[in-house]
């Protein structure tokens, strides 16, 4: 059966028109898909019983809870959803002082095959549709509103597409999910509350700056192409220094903004030439740099850089004129941290349907 959610005004409009409703119907679908966020049709009260039943006999909303939740000691938690028929994928909501985030999936699994991260070893088993990743935004969303006894329509304040999955390998629909969220007809969030992932897949990369206002966070973890290479096979295809210099056509001066991702291994990316490196490859692009812990898990071909060496390469490059930040590890224990989403259905997860 077909699925209403994440169809666009128009494509709701004819979705009106096809079953005997007026073309006015599809704003209303929005409202009660998008802005009031119900799960069944018998709730589209301003739509006639004959009009929902029409729905009902073609359609169907699109909704599904997830079926395990983790929650981690630091507060931090993850959420399986079935998608397909056993294919399952991640999401994280990660709560803040200041913000409440949540780090959403775009495939099940993932191509790029990335050496360190878990998330890689999983393989690829399928695009998510623009109903699956706004699925986990809205499931996620009721859940926590329910934690916080919130009385505002949406307790989370910010998203991050860096879940599973390279965004930019299933571009359409992640650009239908953003269109979405941030429309007027939609949820009409600000696109500056979204940041979108990627290793750098130029042609859906050019696309995603062409088509949408939402951050970009480059995975970048080495300056040096021959050594990136060893460990991102993207950069085969797709250098960084090209990716940086397409990035370099593009003003991230005013509210859009860049930032690159950048694990650190003690004495393999760290170092004084690596530094340097950074420096030279991002000079004149008005950016952040993200330092990342290391989450090993299972992983044991990697070792994690030591505090006092990521503070000093943090000092160095804001000194140097780079914004550095190291950014705080969390739900490592629950694999939830970057690059640990592996779809476990581990003794610490409770089934939450």
């Amino acid at each position: 059966m077909e699925v209403l959610l994440g169809k666009t005004l128009e494509e709701l409009q004819a979705v009106a028109l096809q079953v005997g409703l007026p073309k006015f119907a599809g704003k209303q679908l929005a409202e009660w898909l998008y802005v009031k966020r119900v799960s069944d049709f018998h709730s589209m009260t301003n739509i006639s019983q004959k009009g929902r039943d029409a729905l009902a006999a073609s359609f169907c909303i699109g909704r599904h809870q997830p079926v395990r939740e983790a929650v981690s000691q630091d507060g931090t938690r993850k959420y399986l959803f079935e998608v397909n028929d056993h294919t399952f994928i991640e999401s994280v909501y990660i709560p803040e002082p200041d913000r409440a985030t949540l780090c959403v999936s775009t495939q099940a699994g993932c191509k790029m095959g990335c050496k360190f991260c878990m998330t890689g070893t999983l393989g690829f088993h399928g695009q998510l549709s623009a109903a699956d990743i706004l699925n986990q935004i809205f499931e996620v969303d009721a859940r926590i509103s329910g934690l916080n006894d919130s009385t505002t329509p949406s307790a989370l304040t910010n998203l991050v597409y860096m879940g599973e999955g390279e965004p930019m390998d299933n571009l359409d629909n992640v650009l239908r999910s953003l269109e979405i969220m941030t429309s007027q007809y939609g949820l009409a969030w600000s696109p500056k509350r979204i940041t979108v992932s990627s290793v750098g897949l130029l042609p859906g990369l050019k696309r995603f700056l062409d088509e949408s206002d939402c951050h970009l966070a480059i995975s970048l973890h080495n300056p040096f192409p021959a050594e990136r290479r060893e460990i991102m096979p993207a950069e085969q295809l797709y250098s960084i220094r090209e990716v940086v210099e397409l990035l370099r056509q593009y003003d991230f001066s005013h509210q859009r903004r860049v930032s690159f991702e950048y694990i650190c291994w003690g004495g393999v990316n760290d170092t004084p030439k690596h530094a340097e490196e950074l420096l030279r490859l991002l000079r004149g692009i008005d950016c952040r740099i993200n330092l990342i812990r290391f989450h090993e898990g299972v992983n044991r071909q990697f070792a994690n850089s030591n505090e006092r060496q990521m503070e000093w390469l943090r000092d160095y490059l804001t000194a140097k004129g780079i914004t550095t930040t190291i950014r705080k590890s969390r739900g490592e224990d629950i694999l939830a941290a970057c690059g640990m989403l592996v779809n476990a259905l581990t003794t610490d997860t409770k089934k939450v349907l």
